[in-house]
């Protein structure tokens, strides 16, 4: 896995990273007649984009591989860094995605949240639409006729420095769960600029990227969520290590060492 720091980041709106041929062999999980699995750097792009097939991921990865066509199973936010699946042949695919559809895959997150989360809690409280804000795509717990039913359980590993790192599972696969819930729960995730207390803040990094009252308001650049493990029930399994830039938070913000504990 790469542990390289990021060489840009994104100065104004649509601007993202782009991958290089040489790192991108570093990413990689699996890679057989089936499947490409991908161990995904926070701030890389899943979809394709404008800027050219290096600009995301399934890009770079139809790139490497040769192929014209990859199907994306499994993706994750721009932000969120860990397992990405890609699959090659459409029978696989569709395969995959019904796993999912069925919930027969058990998906494990590890999170750095705000504050100290002193037991296990599992939060179920339906999401819909944040009519309240200001931010097209953030949703809230509500009860309305939208609003669409989610369960997710936070389980502590440790805690430092007044943030812990948690062990995330949902049970559903709503848009934003796991960061909305955190909200909710009173344990925000750190570095989410979606979900806080200003909205300006996301909107202002839209407008002009990475400022200085971003930087003096959240403890890291991009939301501290990492897609570490999918275990599908057929008994197939995927697992990455925890993202450098979270590992790293642990050891020089919260004072612990996250090997220790995972």
């Amino acid at each position: 896995m790469s542990t390289r720091h990021f060489r840009t980041w994104p100065l104004l709106k649509g601007e993202a990273e782009l991958v290089t041929p040489e790192e991108l062999p570093e990413w990689i999980v699996q890679n057989d007649d089936d499947l490409l699995v991908i161990d995904k750097p926070g701030w890389i792009v899943c979809h394709p984009s404008k800027a050219g097939p290096w600009s995301s991921l399934v890009g770079a990865c139809r790139e490497f591989t040769g192929l014209e066509t990859l199907h994306l199973v499994a993706r994750l936010d721009r932000e969120t860094s860990g397992i990405v699946i890609l699959a090659k042949r459409p029978a696989v695919a569709r395969r995959l995605q019904m796993a999912f559809q069925e919930r027969k895959v058990h998906k494990t997150y590890l999170a750095i949240v705000h504050g100290e989360l002193a037991e296990a809690v599992t939060v179920d409280q339906p999401l819909a639409k944040d009519l309240e804000s200001e931010v097209a795509s953030r949703v809230t717990v509500r009860s309305s006729r939208s609003a669409k039913k989610a369960v997710t359980t936070f389980e502590p590993l440790v805690s430092g420095g007044g943030y812990t790192l948690v062990r995330v599972k949902p049970e559903t696969g709503r848009k934003h769960q796991i960061r909305a819930h955190a909200w909710w729960l009173g344990h925000g995730i750190v570095g989410d600029k979606v979900y806080g207390a200003d909205d300006s803040l996301f909107l202002e990094f839209i407008e002009h990227g990475w400022t200085d009252r971003l930087n003096a308001a959240l403890p890291m650049r991009r939301q501290a969520l990492h897609a570490g493990a999918l275990d599908f029930e057929d008994g197939s399994s995927f697992r990455v290590p925890l993202a450098w830039d979270m590992a790293q938070f642990a050891r020089e913000v919260m004072g612990i060492d996250p090997d220790a504990v995972l």
